[in-house]
């Protein structure tokens, strides 16, 4: 497998660590955002929605995060990111979307660049708009979490699953824009047990080999 990865992408992080969870090996291939080869050739004639990541599998290309991490639970079962019955794996996902579709999507760099380039707005209320839909975002997965005995060691239960896989990253770009976090404390005690973890710890975005 091949894995078209950005460092600091959060949606690149939840694949890297869904790999390392099943114990995949793959090839790492960079795509930097920034220098917005994403755009460019050879990327862009891969994935068409030029958004990392892009995991090509015997030679079929996938986007989209969370639908990567679906293929790899069906084609690698153990360990499972889906567990349980369809309610728990109901809340699994409903857990992973509260962050990649209701946080992420509005925070990532192409509508940040949107808001400086061609509306204008400052660097400061960038920032603002940014800690904002983190913060607001995050405290609505503390209240999920908190009242929930479903939760465990981790979001659900108390082995990682696919919400791990997408709270971990958006927690990590967190503290990098110095959001607020001290209002969850359910969600950093979670995401300090995943990073004991490997799989978590050895894929962050510092171990990653295009990090600078």
């Amino acid at each position: 497998m091949q894995l078209y990865s950005y460092f600091r992408s959060s949606a690149s992080y939840r694949v890297r660590i869904a790999l390392a969870l099943k114990g995949l090996a793959y090839d790492y291939l960079p795509v930097h955002l920034v220098r917005n080869e994403q755009l460019k050739p050879p990327f862009s004639d891969i994935a068409a929605n030029k958004l990392v990541p892009a995991l090509v599998d015997d030679g079929r290309v996938l986007t989209q995060s969370m639908a990567i991490i679906e293929y790899l639970d069906e084609t690698h079962p153990e360990p499972p990111l889906l567990p349980g019955d369809a309610f728990a794996r109901a809340r699994i996902r409903s857990l992973a979307q509260d962050v990649a579709c209701e946080i992420h999507p509005i925070d990532n760099l192409r509508v940040l660049r949107y808001l400086v380039h061609d509306l204008k707005v400052s660097e400061d209320d960038k920032n603002r708009w940014y800690r904002h839909w983190v913060e607001t975002g995050l405290e609505v997965v503390e209240h999920r979490l908190a009242g929930d005995p479903a939760t465990g060691a981790f979001c659900h239960g108390d082995s990682p699953t696919l919400a791990d896989c997408v709270l971990v990253p958006q927690i990590h770009n967190a503290q990098r824009m110095e959001c607020r976090l001290d209002h969850v404390p359910t969600v950093m005690r979670v995401f300090g047990t995943c990073m004991q973890h490997d799989a978590f710890a050895k894929t962050q975005p510092s171990a990653c080999p295009d990090a600078a």
